[in-house]
């Protein structure tokens, strides 16, 4: 992905949904001839000479310091996820290329066996995914949950699912929300691996096949995912309400686990009773079935 193009984009994009109104700059009425603020505008917000931030604007983040970069954050009122995503676009910049191979992101398909054992001993529907959405391990929830969009494989790819498999719309049924903060999630990691050739293909497929992907990855919106509560509709077990938590592994940077967690006392608590008990005769190990009465004990 080309840095330059990227960060012109994203910070057109964050200078023209913000408002005179919202930046606290002065505002007489009549016509204004651009969308959000003019250039000058964000320049004297952040402090800086308007030549200078259309430097910035073009594309080129060469040499800028930190503390202007953090000015021009506040100038434009970027949240944390957009400023992590403004850095790691300054990093890429200054970072020397001449005489190298850029670093590439290995395309692993599968976890260790430590991070295998780790999903096992959830009581949750839970999985193993990297940056660029590809699902690489679950736990026995997790494939039950997952059931249609693993078909008869061990993994999958959440962005293809949601963007290219039409049962996604029915097992998430806030499926615009979830896909487009799936994108925004695709849009902060290829800021932090401009490098990652499969990311790069995959872009390139979805936004070919899918318009919704094409329309919200012009966006340029990022997102920072911790938590978030999402209700799934499971062809079997029916609805269920669940939050899922974000838990980064140190020992593989490149990986995070998902785990799900749920109201012990709501209705979600008896469906994923049902799904585990339908898992276990599934695969015929009915001793395999996590006990219902360590439900609430382990989502706490």
């Amino acid at each position: 992905m080309d840095n330059r193009s990227e960060v012109r984009d994203f910070l057109t994009t964050r200078r023209e949904r913000l408002t005179p109104e919202q930046a606290g700059v002065p505002f007489f009425g009549g016509r204004r001839r651009v969308k959000g603020l003019r250039r000058e505008e964000v320049a004297m917000l952040a402090g800086m000479s308007t030549d200078y931030y259309t430097r910035l604007e073009r594309g080129n983040l060469t040499g800028v310091s930190h503390s202007v970069l953090e000015a021009l954050a506040r100038a434009l009122r970027l949240d944390e996820a957009e400023r992590t995503h403004l850095l790691d676009l300054a990093e890429t910049a200054n970072t020397p290329t001449a005489g190298r191979t850029p670093r590439r992101v290995p395309n692993r398909t599968t976890v260790r066996q430590g991070v295998q054992r780790i999903l096992d001993t959830i009581n949750a529907p839970a999985y193993a995914r990297n940056g660029r959405m590809d699902i690489l391990a679950t736990n026995r929830l997790g494939r039950a949950l997952f059931a249609d969009a693993l078909g008869t494989g061990d993994s999958f790819n959440l962005a293809r699912y949601l963007f290219l498999d039409p049962r996604a719309q029915d097992f998430y049924p806030a499926w615009p929300t979830v896909a487009a903060d799936c994108v925004a999630a695709l849009r902060t990691y290829a800021g932090r691996n401009p490098y990652d050739r499969a990311l790069t293909d995959l872009i390139g497929e979805l936004s070919t096949r899918s318009e919704p992907f094409r329309t919200w990855w012009a966006t340029h919106n990022v997102k920072l995912h911790h938590t978030a509560t999402k209700t799934m509709h499971h062809a079997l077990a029916g609805d269920l309400e669940l939050t899922g938590e974000a838990l980064q592994l140190p020992g593989d940077p490149d990986l995070t686990i998902i785990t799900y967690t749920f109201d012990p006392s709501g209705p979600t608590e008896q469906a994923l009773a049902f799904l585990a008990s339908w898992s276990a005769r599934s695969t015929g190990d009915p001793d395999d079935q996590p006990a219902r009465s360590g439900w609430g004990t382990a989502s706490r």
